[in-house]
């Protein structure tokens, strides 16, 4: 089973600064794809960074020079430096990975629980 715990989230002023991490743990071979995702409350869950194995990373254009994602192979990790934040940036925070869990090379999603961002003064 995998697990993906992330941690970070909180209350922020405008224009402030947050990291979140999210880490997988369990039994599996390898991640590919690891990301973020929010949904504020009322819409739709949207995309908004995602970073490849090689550490090629895809941002939406509402956070495009505010949020850096990385992440680190060997921990399993994936972060995001979130700047210069505004109260639309409120949502609960989801981390993604497409994890290969056995020997076939599929890759299968896995979600995080969600940590909750708050951008308000």
């Amino acid at each position: 089973q995998v697990q993906l715990v992330e941690s970070g989230g909180g209350l922020v002023q405008p224009g402030g600064s947050l990291r979140l991490s999210c880490a997988a743990s369990g039994r599996f071979f390898s991640i590919n794809a690891m990301g973020w995702y929010r949904q504020a409350p009322g819409k739709q869950r949207e995309l908004v960074t995602t970073i490849i194995s090689t550490g090629i990373p895809n941002y939406a254009d509402s956070v495009k020079g505010r949020f850096t994602i990385s992440r680190d192979n060997d921990k399993n990790t994936v972060y995001l430096q979130m700047n210069s934040l505004k109260p639309e940036d409120t949502a609960v925070y989801y981390c993604k990975a497409d994890v290969r869990v056995g020997i076939p090379l599929i890759f299968t999603p896995y979600w995080g629980q969600g940590t909750q961002v708050i951008v308000s003064s």
